[in-house]
């Protein structure tokens, strides 16, 4: 299959096209005369949902005031790149969008993937045969011992979900990454003979295992749907009923430095970019520590995966860049309600992981039904999600989270880079992009419950406004 890979000496020249560009846009925003900013805001108990309130002018300022909620940018400061922000093709989705009459499907589409009318997701996530999000337990290699994957097939895949993301695909242009995670191996492969509960991957799998992220990448590329990245374990330390599988930090490196990354580059898929971890952001660092002090290991990697179920430890994702400068870092899963309280913590979280190093963010289910489902680890209750679809009604929700997503999705686009970007009010959190076009995107969240005056300052100049409570606002400058 190298032939289906990019050509190394391509890639080559498209990092020098990327870094030209990136540098030739960090130089326009830089002489940029900021005269005015398009604002774009959403906000509960309003109308308001992404509406574009046109554009506001700059006046002069020299000095910001202490006293004054102000948020300041510096476009000379340069940080991380984005590789893009998007939601997960689960089981559950793709069936959720199998049901969904065309019309429906479409409005989806546009909604979600559409780079001009929509939220334009530029990087998924899959998962590697079934999880939780699945309406049952199935792998792509169901003859016990086949070593050599003789069976192996993705047929199952075939009823809902790689229609599901050709469509996605098509709909985003083809600027549309995709990375993907496994639950659990075969139950034949686990000493525990179950793909649940937990569980470890038996030695004499190891191989085996390997070869089955090969055969995965190698089947959707047959579909037209390339594999950008893969996390090695999905929730490496958690013993769930569903789909798991227990990876201590030294059997991952291990796997990885012995089995994967070797099967991987054999196979000419080293571009493939390989993430450790894919969990909370609690141990993170430990998780990094172990992999990338190993040299033969870190070799493999590209970065590390994480989530924010368990606490919010953002200090952790800044100390994994800054012990690891070269390792990237990616949010990948975030399961949510679709509340306004749900999207404001969203919106945080995405602010604090961004200024935190992260190189893009990932939420998990893109359509759930009016059950949170389908589900066979059973579900979690009556209510909704970023969008819902009601099987009952055949309507289609787009909820809270899925606006406040958008402020970031649509403005800050893959190959943008972080800006320098503080706030002097424990009211305001903000973010700051250069795109490669040279515009600036500013994400600016109002933590209060009350509306707010700030400002945003840059190079002497500053643009006031007023935020509603918890309002999220997105200025392109």
């Amino acid at each position: 299959m190298k032939g289906s890979r990019t050509n190394a000496s391509l890639v080559g020249l498209s990092l020098v096209g990327v870094w030209f560009c990136l540098s030739s846009s960090a130089l326009h925003a830089q002489e940029k005369d900021f005269k005015t900013a398009e604002i774009h805001m959403t906000a509960e108990d309003t109308p308001n949902r992404l509406t574009n309130f046109g554009f506001r002018a700059f006046e002069p300022l020299d000095q910001p005031d202490e006293n004054y909620p102000t948020i300041m940018i510096d476009v000379d400061k340069t940080f991380q790149t984005i590789e893009g922000f998007g939601g997960a093709f689960t089981d559950a989705a793709a069936i959720n969008f199998g049901k969904m009459p065309r019309d429906r499907q479409e409005e989806f589409l546009t909604a979600c993937f559409d780079p001009e009318r929509g939220n334009g997701y530029t990087l998924c996530r899959t998962t590697i045969h079934s999880c939780d999000y699945s309406d049952e337990p199935y792998t792509y290699a169901t003859v016990p011992d086949d070593k050599n994957l003789e069976h192996f097939t993705i047929d199952h895949d075939r009823k809902y979900r790689i229609d599901f993301i050709q469509r996605a695909l098509k709909t985003a242009r083809g600027n549309l990454k995709l990375f993907a995670s496994p639950w659990s191996p075969p139950a034949w492969m686990k000493t525990n003979n179950n793909m649940l509960y937990g569980g470890k991957l038996k030695p004499e799998y190891f191989q085996t295992w390997a070869d089955y992220f090969v055969k995965y990448v190698q089947a959707y590329e047959n579909e037209g749907i390339p594999i950008w990245g893969l996390t090695v374990q999905n929730e490496a330390m958690a013993v769930q009923v569903w789909e798991s599988c227990i990876f201590t930090a030294a059997e991952e490196r291990n796997f990885v430095r012995d089995y994967l990354g070797p099967t991987l580059h054999k196979h000419g898929l080293a571009d493939v970019k390989l993430m450790i971890w894919d969990h909370n952001r609690g141990i993170m660092y430990q998780r990094a520590e172990v992999v990338y002090d190993d040299p033969e290991a870190s070799k493999y990697v590209w970065g590390m995966g994480f989530h924010w179920y368990i606490g919010d430890h953002f200090d952790n994702v800044r100390m994994v860049h800054d012990a690891f400068p070269d390792k990237k870092l990616l949010y990948t899963e975030a399961g949510m309600r679709g509340d306004w309280r749900t999207a404001v913590n969203l919106a945080k979280n995405m602010i604090l992981d961004l200024n935190n190093w992260a190189n893009g963010w990932v939420f998990w289910n893109l359509v759930l039904d009016e059950n949170r489902g389908p589900r066979h680890a059973g579900g979690t209750g009556r209510g909704s999600s970023i969008v819902t679809f009601d099987t009952r009604t055949g309507e289609l929700s787009f909820n809270p989270p899925h606006y406040y997503f958008g402020h970031f999705s649509r403005f800050i686009k893959p190959g943008a880079k972080r800006i320098a970007c503080t706030s002097n009010s424990d009211d305001f959190l903000a973010t700051a992009f250069v795109n490669p076009d040279g515009e600036v995107a500013v994400v600016v969240l109002n933590l209060a419950t009350s509306e707010q005056l700030f400002q945003v300052w840059v190079q002497g100049k500053t643009l006031k406004y007023r935020a509603p409570a918890q309002a999220l606002i997105t200025m392109v400058l």
